[in-house]
């Protein structure tokens, strides 16, 4: 059964667990008991356990120290294009903006992956808009083979595949794919895409399944936070990962927490998500899935990323452009797909990290063989 059969069965739990009585007793079993339940996660995400956030704080930081120690792996993105076919209401990249549009010629991707490996970092995340027809896995390919050189761990995110395609992309040296998505609620996902491919929210929901099925080495998932009671969708996004692990125990499995960011659209949030409640996400997270890689981007401001350190994050991303190369190749007039708050440099993150006592990864694996 996909996660797809399985989703309808867990929002008709929310509209359960909605009319739970949630007491302090409750609250505190949830957080001590370590046989973690659908149930204690969404106490854990309730309004009622924003008092015991410090609580909370002290087993997530236990369990992280357990699992991965006092490591955070660095990261950074790789925009290869920016054409796209969706109209998403809420993405800079959406079909009916009219901003400029370019692909990197594979000279120019060979320019930006010695930029980033001379930065010191091992993994790279190569992204793309949505368009088949401008970015065809061929062209993916091409891209992965002349960074591969570069970079111990070269990952994507780019538009739904077939278990074919990833399965050719990982042949070519792809370890994993990250694709958010977006929301959880199928007909709040209706609303908010409006054409193109990515209306078909049942192929969108089943792709981590099929890099599972691909051999994929990680498989990152995430709602994108603001669209939709963040609640629901923290706690959708998570029974995801759930799934995931219980069907794929050789992949790794990675959420990440991002929160809507202004785009060249000007859309607002639907649910704003406070600093505040990011944190009781990433904390539930945590203490739920204890072996889940948990993801913090720069659309979050430095000191405020600095501070979920210690709280449960395990890979953070530095030296960020969100505009079409943005390392060695620039291109002005390029807003970028979203705005981004933390602006600062490979060396100053890792000297940071280094500072509050952890160590900063560039490269966390090494090929057998």
């Amino acid at each position: 059964m996909s996660f797809y059969h399985e989703l309808s069965m867990y929002q008709r739990e929310v509209a359960r667990l909605q009319q739970l009585e949630i007491t302090e007793a409750r609250i505190r079993q949830a957080i001590d008991s370590g046989s973690y339940h659908p149930e204690d996660y969404w106490v854990l995400l309730s309004p009622e356990a924003d008092d015991y956030l410090e609580t909370m704080a002290w087993k997530a930081r236990e369990l992280t120290l357990q699992h991965f120690g006092k490591t955070v792996q660095l990261f950074t993105p790789l925009y290869l294009s920016n054409y796209c076919i969706n109209r998403c209401i809420y993405c800079g990249y959406n079909a009916g903006h009219g901003i400029t549009r370019r692909k990197l010629t594979f000279s120019e991707v060979e320019q930006e992956g010695r930029a980033i490996a001379a930065t010191g970092l091992k993994h790279i995340l190569i992204l793309t808009g949505e368009s088949p027809k401008h970015s065809p896995v061929d062209y993916i390919k091409r891209c992965v083979t002349i960074l591969r050189p570069y970079f111990s761990s070269v990952s994507m995110e780019v538009y739904p595949l077939s278990v074919e395609d990833y399965r050719e992309l990982i042949e070519a040296g792809i370890d994993g794919v990250t694709l958010f998505q977006e929301v959880y609620d199928e007909m709040v996902y209706g609303q908010l895409h409006l054409a193109g491919p990515k209306r078909d929210f049942r192929f969108r929901l089943e792709a981590p399944e099929r890099v599972g099925k691909a051999g994929g080495r990680t498989i990152g998932i995430g709602a994108l936070l603001g669209l939709h009671d963040w609640r629901v969708e923290a706690f959708l996004t998570g029974m995801h990962a759930n799934y995931l692990q219980q069907n794929f125990p050789g992949a790794e499995v990675s959420v990440s927490l991002p929160r809507l960011c202004p785009e060249v659209g000007g859309f607002q949030p639907i649910s704003p998500v406070s600093e505040r409640q990011l944190v009781q996400i990433l904390l539930a997270l945590r203490i739920f899935l204890p072996r889940v890689g948990i993801t913090i981007s720069t659309r979050e401001r430095q000191g405020f990323r600095e501070h979920l350190i210690g709280l449960g994050v395990t890979k953070m991303s530095a030296g960020v452009s969100t505009a079409v190369g943005g390392h060695a190749v620039h291109s002005e007039d390029d807003p970028g797909q979203f705005q981004i708050s933390d602006r600062r440099s490979v060396a100053e993150i890792y000297r940071v990290i280094s500072e509050l006592g952890y160590k900063p990864i560039f490269k966390d694996w090494h090929d057998v063989g």
